[in-house]
């Protein structure tokens, strides 16, 4: 069993916030490979499905914690002690101020800088899961941080969007085998990355 958990608020208010990428990302996920219905569970909406890959099939439970992002790791964590999964079971889709729009990194373990999602998950299964890094980009001031992250997306930015989800979920496989520099790369191949001036990425002259 593979945990796929993405990030985000539960709500209409925050729907389409940047910092809920990971929960469209896991929503992707599971319209792309036919997932199960949804239902709740482990203080999130999960649903469950089976994927090919290269060593076979693995089975994943998708999460979106509804606990608000800054409580993530109680929702992930009651999930990993019910399936005794290890931290590297468990792959977590999150917003990343760190890399630019429409950027992808898979990083394993680390510290949370300044994630309070993955902060919280840090607190209860320990470092050592991966993390499936979605850049939203930062807008210039650590001050905005906040209002940056909490804003919607701009209509402008829905091209890469799309591209980066879909990408995330078409080369799920790679991951799920457990080459996540295959699946970097492969993600990046399939959503290359716009190129934004940074200053205009900051005042949303996207």
């Amino acid at each position: 069993m593979i945990i796929i958990a993405g990030l985000g608020n539960p709500g209409a208010k925050y729907e389409k916030n940047r910092h809920n990428i990971g929960f469209m990302a896991a929503d992707e996920i599971g319209r792309r490979w036919r997932f199960g219905p949804s239902r709740a569970k482990f203080q999130s909406v999960v649903s469950e499905g089976e994927v090919e890959t290269a060593n076979g099939a693995v089975r994943v439970l998708l999460m979106k914690p509804q606990t608000f992002m800054n409580e993530s790791g109680r929702a992930v964590g009651e999930a990993a002690r019910f399936y005794k999964v290890t931290p590297q079971d468990i792959i977590v889709f999150h917003d990343e101020i760190d890399l630019a729009p429409g950027r992808f990194r898979m990083k394993t373990g680390g510290g949370a800088a300044g994630q309070n999602g993955i902060r919280s998950i840090i607190s209860q299964v320990g470092a050592d899961f991966r993390r499936a890094r979605m850049g939203v980009g930062h807008p210039g001031e650590k001050h905005l941080v906040m209002p940056h992250v909490l804003g919607d997306f701009h209509k402008a930015e829905s091209p890469w969007l799309q591209a980066l989800l879909n990408a995330c979920a078409d080369a799920l496989p790679f991951a799920l085998a457990g080459d996540d520099e295959r699946y970097q790369g492969e993600v990046l191949r399939l959503a290359p990355a716009p190129k934004f001036s940074p200053r205009q990425a900051a005042r949303g002259e996207l």
